[in-house]
């Protein structure tokens, strides 16, 4: 199940630069939209629910930029995770099947993975190489933590001999390592070529095979 998660809500309602004053000067307006948020992620859940069984719970949050997080982790603890606790445990108390908790942030998101590993955390995605994500050395610090990304778009641009010495520092240590799935750590830059885009997935599905 898809969420946006409440770090990209509150910044969507209030500003990305007001909301970072407001954990500060309004303290309670921050409580009052996370229970709105809240409110508004369950009941999507439920309703899916109805239907379903979830494998997982994805938090499209955003909330580090190139150099680590944008808030605090006692800002992360004391305003979102009391919400995103109670979201993930209604879902659970719904159905049988365990439900993985998944997040997406852009940025240096290697401050953000011990704090949401808090929340039991088994998956995080894109791993933004021009932010200072290298998804084997990061693999290497968590071990059990699933990972998809990290593939540098800005290579992709730049033709085959350079795609190729890219993927040869990532996929033999992934997929000796295990709980990875390569794919570019945003979308795919209008410079890209479709050859060169092409280039890059051949050689994926060969390491696949």
């Amino acid at each position: 199940q898809r969420c946006v998660g409440g770090y990209m809500y509150l910044r969507a309602l209030i500003g990305p630069e007001e909301l970072l004053l407001k954990f500060y000067d309004d303290p309670d307006l921050i409580r009052a939209c996370m229970s709105g948020w809240l409110a508004l992620m369950d009941e999507g859940i439920r309703r899916t629910q109805e239907s379903i069984e979830l494998d997982e719970i994805f938090l499209a949050e955003d909330i580090c930029y190139n150099h680590g997080l944008l808030i605090s982790p006692d800002a992360m603890r004391e305003f979102l995770f009391p919400a995103y606790a109670a979201l993930i445990r209604n879902a659970q108390n719904r159905q049988q099947r365990p439900i993985r908790l998944k997040i997406d942030t852009d940025g240096d998101c290697r401050p953000a993975i011990p704090v949401y590993g808090e929340l039991g955390m088994s998956v995080m995605v894109p791993f933004e190489v021009a932010s200072g994500c290298d998804v084997v050395a990061i693999g290497r610090q968590h071990p059990t933590l699933v990972m998809g990304g990290g593939i540098d778009k800005r290579v992709l641009a730049k033709g085959p001999a350079a795609i190729d010495a890219h993927l040869q520092h990532i996929l033999p240590a992934m997929v000796r390592r295990g709980g990875y799935w390569p794919t570019c750590d945003h979308g795919v830059p209008s410079d890209v070529s479709l050859a060169n885009y092409l280039h890059y997935r051949r050689r994926i599905v060969e390491w696949d095979h």
